[in-house]
């Protein structure tokens, strides 16, 4: 057993010394912008108390493995924090609010998902990451701006023509699925 665990503890030294700048501040980032997300979905009385350590732990759990279900999770404690704080102390949803935990919480897995692809002792240019980076932000002006969009016509929309452009929007959703699944599993 002492074997095991030694030969575990000599593997993580290795790995921590083999260790490159670049693939460290991606692993970093993901940490920050989900531990940033907790903050802002949490209640602030929560958040200011000793359980933010808790809260601490969760988001940097996907930065040491983003391959495992820890973003998942993560993810789900964000989404929960959120969902807590409005029903349970009846928190105002703002916008701002919205906003800002749905770019972290894309920020927290678009960066993931890069981690989980580069070794941690790979060499990698900063314009690999900056070019990730950039259009993961392009991503979350254009959705910013459609939802304040979209949010300015639901009061002109009431009634039949919002349902109907519901179902349409949900209609769309699901042929692209559709589509996607299709292309997936063509030879």
């Amino acid at each position: 057993m002492l074997d095991g665990l030694n030969r575990r503890l000599e593997r993580a030294q290795k790995a921590v010394s083999r260790a490159t700048l670049l693939p460290l501040v991606v692993r970093c980032g993901i940490g920050l912008a989900l531990f940033a997300a907790m903050t802002v979905a949490w209640p602030p009385g929560l958040v200011v108390s000793r359980y933010v350590v808790l809260l601490g732990l969760v988001a940097a759990w996907p930065a040491f493995a983003p391959r495992g279900r820890g973003v998942t999770f993560a993810i789900l404690v964000v989404v929960g924090g959120w969902i807590l704080d409005t029903t349970w102390n009846d928190a105002r949803v703002a916008l701002w609010r919205v906003l800002a935990i749905a770019t972290l919480l894309y920020l927290g897995h678009i960066l993931a998902a890069l981690a989980a692809v580069l070794p941690t002792d790979a060499l990698v240019n900063a314009d690999v990451v900056a070019g990730w980076l950039t259009r993961a932000l392009l991503v979350v002006l254009i959705s910013a701006v459609l939802t304040v969009i979209a949010l300015a016509l639901t009061a002109e929309l009431a009634g039949e023509a919002f349902v109907i452009a519901t179902l349409v929007g949900l209609a769309a959703a699901v042929g692209a699925t559709l589509v996607l699944a299709r292309m997936l599993r063509r030879p």
